[in-house]
């Protein structure tokens, strides 16, 4: 019986990916999912949701869309881009736009759904951020580190704020998962089978993540009531 049933969910960045998982996990759950993209066509696949085009770099339109949206049990911020290089390969317009996607868009949808939570005395936010953070040191990956460390951050102070008032915020921390992000950044690298099989090599459990997994765990936190602040790893022991 699913538990989450007609519980009201946005999910960002849900044309592929992880996003997409998670906004099919939430359907299964019996959830009213909308589902957003700056990609709406990539949308078209989630029979069920409610899809809309989101720029969440845009606070305007941010705003906008929860307004129509009205009340919302359940964000899931999805939305991110992984740079790569060292620091001394970063420049700072690169660096920007990763704060901007990575952190500042959580930052704008949060502050967007919060108030009616409030209101309400009960909301989950959980943040994607990942093993390449705070957690783990990964190389060539400094802008994405930094930033998702930031949203660690970000996830513990809005979760201490509002532990009192019915919020719960935690994060998820995924290491290397399928996804057509993954598979441009393999193909980018030149040898696309070496490059796989590298990246498989440092899995200790052995093989890549499904995004289903992320889904499966997004999920149980918006439905774990007594889980806020969390951190949760899922990275098939990479970072142990």
């Amino acid at each position: 019986m699913p538990h989450l049933q007609d519980r009201v969910v946005l999910v960002t960045a849900a044309a592929q990916g992880i996003g997409h998982a998670i906004a099919e996990g939430f359907l299964g759950a019996g959830a009213r999912v909308w589902a957003t993209d700056i990609n709406e066509g990539g949308l078209a696949g989630l029979e069920g949701a409610q899809a809309r085009g989101l720029d969440v770099r845009d606070s305007g339109a941010v705003d906008a869309l929860v307004a129509e949206i009205g009340k919302i049990d359940i964000l899931v911020n999805c939305a991110g881009f992984v740079h790569a290089g060292s620091v001394l390969d970063c420049t700072a317009e690169e660096m920007d736009f990763a704060y901007d996607l990575n952190v500042k868009s959580m930052y704008r949808t949060i502050r967007a759904v919060l108030p009616g939570m409030l209101a309400r005395g009960d909301g989950a936010i959980i943040n994607i951020a990942s093993v390449a953070s705070s957690i783990k040191g990964v190389p060539s990956r400094f802008a994405y580190a930094t930033t998702k460390a930031a949203v660690i951050g970000l996830t513990k102070s809005v979760a201490a704020d509002y532990v009192g008032r019915g919020i719960r915020c935690n994060a998820i921390c995924p290491g290397t998962v399928e996804s057509p992000s993954l598979e441009g950044r393999l193909r980018a690298l030149g040898d696309y089978e070496a490059a796989r099989t590298a990246f498989i090599a440092r899995q200790p459990i052995g093989r890549i993540g499904r995004p289903e997994e992320i889904a499966d765990l997004a999920v149980y936190l918006a439905g774990a009531a007594f889980t806020t602040g969390a951190v949760h790893v899922i990275d098939g022991g990479w970072s142990m």
